[in-house]
């Protein structure tokens, strides 16, 4: 994403996603994308590919010429099969997931669709917002949109089957198959092995969040299933390091956490638990209200509920992490500034 301090609202912001498998040609359609919506010509500039196939997983844009910038006559995201062959021999797009527009644009929309005041208001409610991506809320909506046609190397790498493609490995992980298997690929981000024997087509993918088995073909429709999901996030990476749930109990949260050497947790204390925490490697700081204390591998840190508490990585730092209580939650946390 566009880095957007320091930004004017007439200025353009390009939104993004970048993988490893574009070329330089990618990039500097990016920035003419970006010149475009400077223009002012339309609210949203969007890059368009060429379609392939009729797939679900995509949005499509219906240009209203064959030009290399186009008025959009439509935008429609995700439609079923049959209804992307129609679009597609209407001459659609897919839809790159790039959009490009001025920043007072955005503001503007923000404020038209949220009730908020300013960054501050907004970030305190951001729990309580509708979960809609972009394209839905606004994309959709939008009737000043343009399009630029994109040919160069491009490949959305936003399903299981699209990112098997292009590994180079069928196994990644702890994973074996047998001779009989065809086209299977095991992902697998746990320390326990996968054995796979006689399938074909098929997707196998292990970590902290779940295992997914699919035919590749329906692996692009795990979303409804998934978001039916309901259990607490088990890995996630932090400015300051990444950390993984190892445990979950009746009135206890088990965690492992890893801080990249500089790395800082927020100053913070909790209402409703008390910690502690092991240290199993690497050397830091800890503060306690405002009282620091160097730690090391065997070290160990109790908190009560209420202490304000931080550590600070002066190595690579890995600390196993209990928390205690009858109502654990993320939202129970205060934040402070550490003078």
């Amino acid at each position: 994403m566009h880095d957007v301090q320091n930004v004017g609202e007439k200025e353009a912001v390009v939104v993004c996603p970048v993988d490893p498998f574009v070329d330089d040609a990618y990039f500097s359609m990016l920035e003419k994308v970006g010149k475009q919506a400077e223009k002012g010509e339309s609210n949203l500039v969007l890059l368009g590919i060429e379609p392939t196939y009729p797939s679900e997983k995509y949005g499509y844009i219906i240009p209203s010429d064959g030009n290399s910038v186009s008025k959009v006559s439509t935008f429609k995201e995700k439609p079923d099969a049959a209804t992307a062959e129609t679009y597609i021999s209407s001459g659609a797009l897919w839809n790159a997931g790039v959009f490009a527009f001025r920043l007072g644009y955005l503001l503007e929309t923000a404020h038209r669709l949220i009730d908020f005041t300013d960054y501050h208001d907004l970030f305190a409610k951001y729990e309580t917002l509708n979960k809609i991506s972009f394209d839905y809320a606004v994309v959709e909506k939008e009737s000043e949109i343009q399009v630029m046609r994109y040919e160069g190397t491009w490949k959305d790498l936003g399903t299981w089957n699209t990112l098997c493609e292009s590994l180079s490995e069928p196994v990644v992980g702890l994973g074996e198959m047998d001779d009989s298997c065809t086209d299977v690929q095991i992902i697998n981000e746990l320390d326990i092995p996968i054995l796979a024997m006689g399938l074909h087509d098929v997707i196998i993918c292990a970590s902290a969040e779940g295992v997914l088995v699919s035919d590749k073909e329906r692996s692009s429709q795990i979303k409804q299933y998934v978001e039916s999901f309901k259990q607490p996030i088990m890995f996630a990476e932090k400015s300051w390091g990444s950390f993984r749930i190892l445990d979950i109990g009746k009135e206890s949260l088990t965690i492992k956490a890893i801080l990249q050497a500089g790395g800082q947790m927020h100053y913070h204390s909790h209402r409703q638990r008390d910690e502690v925490w092991t240290i199993i490697g690497g050397r830091g700081i800890v503060v306690l209200d405002g009282e620091r204390r160097a730690v090391k591998a065997s070290d160990v840190i109790s908190i009560k509920r209420g202490v304000k508490h931080t550590i600070i990585a002066e190595t690579e730092l890995t600390l196993i992490e209990v928390q205690h209580g009858i109502d654990i939650s993320v939202e129970d946390k205060e934040k402070f500034s550490l003078t």
